[in-house]
């Protein structure tokens, strides 16, 4: 049951790409859909949760949590959207070499010969992903992939910043977390919507309401399965069911027609994965496993991703 639970939280972010499109549809940029699904479910915990948030005095880091999470969401969101699924999502899953490289400037943990190879493994899965016919340097050549990969780092920034909140209470950092989101979407939102870059949400087509709902009680539900889910395995195994998240976006979005799957972008996206398996196997021997403290810095990233 805990492995299904994973499985299901990521057959909801695997998919999350098509309500996001079908809400572009409608008029509601991602930017604006992220920042009302955010506000209202953290309205909603800081209700119902309203202790969770005596633990922002003690704890100021939440802040910097907030933020990374939000602005791994925006990045996320913003891509699949507009880009190719596959392609962003396998720029997002370069997580190998942002949490050695994070680890080493920040918490001062120089890098082993293991670490070192699962990152050269990414880093050659990208090439293969990127290096497409016509192009001279393997480089994201549009928003979505500098967003998938900006996304990514992110989303690594997040865990590195929850290792250093293991102190502070479960519910305040998904707290945290899920007003980061409301609150980086809702200012770039309203930056983009200033300048005239997107367009306003009092502007959006009826019938948008309906995929929100849908969109953000997808989004609850999955969280709760995480929670059932990290918090019965250890965090490696935890990363390496999320990882089926990259199956059902490629399966989804091909068979949808949002992405292309070629040769190149199995073999690319064969070894950008290898290398996060690694990266998760290799936890397996640095996790303890303690009650339900297991898998809570896989659980908590992942509930604002």
């Amino acid at each position: 049951m805990p492995a299904l639970a994973l499985v299901f939280n990521a057959f909801v972010w695997g998919l999350s790409w098509f309500p996001f499109r079908q809400l572009a549809g409608h008029g509601l940029h991602p930017l604006w859909t992220t920042c009302l699904i955010y506000l209202a479910i953290a309205a909603v915990m800081g209700l119902v949760r309203r202790h969770a948030w005596k633990s922002f005095a003690a704890f100021p880091m939440l802040v910097a949590l907030g933020l990374a999470a939000g602005f791994t969401n925006v990045g996320f969101n913003w891509a699949a959207t507009q880009g190719d699924v596959v392609r962003v999502v396998l720029l997002f899953y370069l997580m190998p070499l942002w949490n050695v490289l994070l680890a080493w400037l920040l918490l001062g943990e120089r890098p082993t010969g293991g670490a070192l190879a699962r990152v050269a493994l990414a880093l050659a899965g990208v090439v293969v992903v990127l290096k497409a016919p016509g192009t001279d340097w393997p480089v994201p050549s549009s928003l979505p992939d500098w967003l998938g990969v900006a996304a990514g780092f992110s989303f690594a920034l997040t865990n590195i910043t929850l290792r250093h909140l293991r102190q502070a209470p479960g519910e305040s950092r998904a707290l945290a977390m899920f007003c980061g989101c409301a609150v980086v979407g809702g200012a770039t939102a309203l930056v983009g919507t200033g300048v005239g870059g997107i367009a306003s949400p009092l502007l959006a087509t009826p019938g948008w309401l309906g995929w929100a709902a849908v969109l953000g009680s997808g989004f609850i539900v999955a969280n709760v399965c995480l929670q059932y889910g990290a918090a019965r395995l250890t965090s490696g195994a935890a990363s390496v069911i999320m990882l089926s998240e990259v199956l059902f976006a490629a399966v989804s979005s091909v068979a949808l027609g949002a992405a292309t799957m070629d040769a190149r972008i199995l073999v690319g996206g064969a070894l950008i994965v290898a290398g996060a398996v690694w990266s998760a196997c290799a936890g397996f021997a640095r996790t303890p496993v303690q009650g339900d403290d297991r898998g809570s810095s896989a659980s908590n990233a992942t509930a604002a991703h």
